[in-house]
């Protein structure tokens, strides 16, 4: 005897049934790589200053832009009110001058990037497609360099506004202010492959920014350590050479001679060969950030 509706029927129950709960399919734009790419580069350029994150992740970075930024504001005043045609400061001697405030915010910056993906282990949905390592890495890097641009170009910016507000002569600070703009641009993008590639094999955050702190502090004491001793012994061509040592002196000495630059550290490229030195040296060093970048998320990834 059989119960009408009782349960389904018997060729139901061999075969299987296949029920159309409602789902759709995707049939709008797909932006593809770029998209992504462009995504990833916001959020993480955001995120450099806390933006979209919790509270606490923002007091760092505005701490140490408000670093930057204070002392200017001071300088601006100091100026207006000694009625000086010159700033009493230089725009890159200024940057150079903060140095440890940059390296700082590059060691807190560049962990907070990309050593928490690795951590959890987040790195290979990025690549579960259509995005790329090449573009994971690209979209690092870019966000990187940007937020370390926007720390130093933000007083450079506040120090020629204030030129122009006691006014001072706009011939003479617009092309400094662009010059000094340059050499900010070019510290950025070395300071961030450094940053990242350390960060990168260190993904436990803490152990990242002391690795990187170390590391931009101890070649600017080695850098100028050596460079004293070669002036002792007066040696002065190996105590320019010897600026190649840290990434300050480095981008310090190519914007003397490239973008033309008042030099701040000790000396400068001697002569043509030198500059070419000093060209090829942070070329190959950003080009080699970018290459172990890429191997490194190479391994990661397994591709």
């Amino acid at each position: 005897m059989s119960v009408e509706g009782a349960g389904p029927a018997a060729g139901d129950r061999e075969h299987g049934v296949i029920h159309d709960i409602g789902y759709r399919h995707y049939d709008g734009p797909r932006l593809g790589r770029s998209y992504i790419q462009r995504s990833l580069f916001t959020e993480s350029l955001k995120g450099s200053y806390g933006f979209g994150r919790a509270a606490r992740t923002k007091v760092m970075p505005m701490l140490l832009l408000a670093a930057m930024c204070v002392p200017t504001l001071i300088i601006v005043v100091v100026a207006s009110v000694t009625g000086g045609d010159e700033l009493p400061v230089g725009y890159t001697a200024y940057l150079i001058q903060l140095q440890v405030v940059i390296a700082v915010y590059v060691a807190a910056q560049a962990p907070a990037s990309v050593s928490r993906d690795l951590r959890f282990g987040i790195v290979p949905l990025y690549f579960s497609r259509p995005m790329r390592r090449v573009d994971y890495v690209r979209a690092k890097y870019a966000a990187s360099a940007t937020a370390v641009f926007v720390l130093l170009a933000a007083p450079l910016t506040i120090l020629f506004l204030g030129a122009l507000l006691t006014e001072m002569p706009l011939g003479e600070h617009l092309p400094d202010y662009l010059r000094s703009l340059a050499f900010a641009a070019l510290l950025a993008v070395v300071l961030a492959g450094m940053g990242l590639v350390i960060a990168a094999f260190t993904p436990r955050r803490g152990l990242g920014i002391a690795a990187i702190v170390s590391v931009l502090l101890v070649l600017a004491g080695v850098q100028t350590a050596a460079q004293n001793i070669a002036v002792v012994e007066g040696a002065d061509t190996a105590a320019d050479y010897l600026g190649l040592i840290s990434p300050f002196s480095l981008v310090d000495g190519v914007a003397h001679d490239v973008f033309g630059t008042d030099t701040v550290l000790w000396g400068e490229p001697p002569g043509a060969v030198g500059t070419a030195v000093f060209v090829a040296v942070t070329v190959l060093l950003v080009a080699g950030c970018y290459g172990l970048l890429l191997r490194r998320y190479r391994k990661v990834t397994g591709t």
